[in-house]
C-alpha cells in the first residue's frame, strides 16, 4: 500500500519561498506520474503541477514561472519549490501518486503579510 506524507508548509509573507515535500514509502516516483494540487477554502481542489515518470512537467497557468516541481534521485520523495508567493496561493496543498491513486494527508500554506 502506498503511503504519502506531506511536509514543508508555513506562514510566509507575499514575496516569499517554501518547499514542500511528499515522502513516499517506496520509489514510486520512478514508476508513477505524480502531481501536487490545492484547496484554498471553499473552493475546489485544483492541479497545481505534474511530473511524469520520465521526468517531465506541466504547471498551472497561475504558478508558471514561479513553482517549480521536481523529485529527488532515490525517486522517493517529490518537492514542490514555490517562488514569488502571493496571498492566492494560501491553501492546503497535497500530492498524489497518479498511479495508485494515493493522497499525502495535505500541508497548509498561508501567504500573508
Amino acid at each position: 500500500q502506498v503511503q504519502l506524507v506531506d511536509s514543508g508548509g508555513g506562514l510566509v509573507q507575499p514575496g516569499g519561498s517554501l518547499r514542500l515535500s511528499c515522502a513516499a514509502s517506496g520509489s514510486i516516483f520512478a514508476i508513477s506520474d505524480a502531481g501536487w494540487y490545492r484547496q484554498a477554502p471553499g473552493k475546489q481542489r485544483e492541479l497545481v503541477a505534474t511530473i511524469t515518470s520520465g521526468g517531465g512537467t506541466n504547471y498551472a497557468e497561475s504558478v508558471q514561472g514561479r513553482f517549480t516541481i521536481s523529485r529527488n534521485n532515490a525517486r522517493t520523495t517529490l518537492y514542490l519549490q514555490m517562488n514569488s508567493l502571493k496571498p492566492e496561493d494560501t491553501a492546503v496543498y497535497y500530492c498524489k501518486a497518479l498511479a495508485f491513486g494515493a493522497w499525502g494527508q495535505g500541508t497548509q500554506v498561508t501567504v500573508s503579510s
